[in-house]
């Protein structure tokens, strides 16, 4: 759920359900209460809410990949900062920038004397972006770290928080779908974009990533799992008021691929010799490196 506007909505109902949950009201005339009943009407509502979530844990064998509010290019900037807001807390609780740094830290040592320049793709509020910058500036390493995504909106909260928080980071507009990334960065990484694409669009990223990058790919993303449905559905709802991020989240997990898909589409991508390692909370971090 990145700040990526990539793509035109591909069902304009996107926002009348939740995960595989019909929003819809129950049965009967509006309000109706009867003196001494019991509500039947409410108690089916919620039997329908209890089944549609069972056929929908039920349903994550298969990827399923719906259309994500967040995705839509008419998004409401005010809605778009509350829900960056609520990603970032997102990330921060399940701790997305530990997931690149080890790899990171182990690439910057090797450079020997020369700075490891790092491209986060699809970067959204730059929160990941920036935790990793201050990680680097901790531990005393050369790390010099931008951020490209589409959305005009997202790279301007980025900015602002790169520069309340000290951090030199440099951040651009690009379309990662259309156009090949600049070739000057030793390693390309994403975070929490990979499950909004299709299978064809996600190899084309990924073969993108790799033709921009000197040394290596890191990819940190869901894996599509009842547990992760679960989590995802009850922590946006802890961690954020977006409405947005609340319907896309368990939409995301729904969408995104399992650890042996995405050593798949990275065959396909070319990136042969791939590795893939499952982190918590439901995550999976794909590392590759160029021989």
């Amino acid at each position: 759920m990145p700040g990526d506007s990539k793509r035109a909505p591909r069902d304009c109902r996107v926002g009348r359900r939740l995960a595989g949950i019909a929003l819809v009201p129950p049965s009967g005339p509006k309000n109706e209460r009867r003196v001494g009943s019991r509500l039947p009407c409410c108690h089916d509502h919620s039997m329908t809410i209890s089944k549609n979530l069972f056929q929908t844990l039920a349903g994550l064998a298969q990827r399923d990949l719906q259309p994500e509010l967040m995705d839509q290019p008419n998004l409401d900037p005010v809605e778009h900062a509350l829900a960056l807001r609520g990603l970032a807390r997102v990330n921060w609780f399940s701790r997305s920038d530990a997931i690149f740094w080890p790899a990171l830290r182990a690439f910057s040592l090797e450079q020997k004397g020369t700075p490891l320049r790092v491209l986060d793709v699809a970067c959204g509020g730059g929160d990941v972006t920036c935790a990793l910058a201050k990680r680097a500036r901790r531990a005393g390493l050369d790390v010099k770290i931008a951020g490209c995504d589409l959305s005009e909106t997202a790279l301007s909260i980025a900015r602002k928080q790169a520069a309340s928080s000290g951090e030199a980071i440099e951040f651009f507009q690009h379309d990662v779908l259309s156009e090949p990334l600049p070739a000057r960065f030793d390693a390309v990484i994403c975070s929490l974009f990979l499950h909004h694409l299709d299978e064809v669009e996600a190899v084309t990223v990924l073969r993108s990533m790799s033709q921009g990058s000197r040394r290596a790919v890191l990819v940190n993303d869901l894996v599509r799992s009842r547990c992760g449905y679960l989590l995802a559905m009850v922590g946006t709802r802890l961690l954020s008021r977006s409405r947005i991020v609340h319907i896309d989240g368990p939409l995301s997990v729904a969408g995104a691929f399992t650890p042996p898909e995405a050593l798949q589409l990275c065959e396909q991508a070319g990136l042969n010799g791939a590795t893939v390692s499952r982190h918590w909370p439901q995550r999976f971090l794909m590392k590759w490196s160029r021989s």
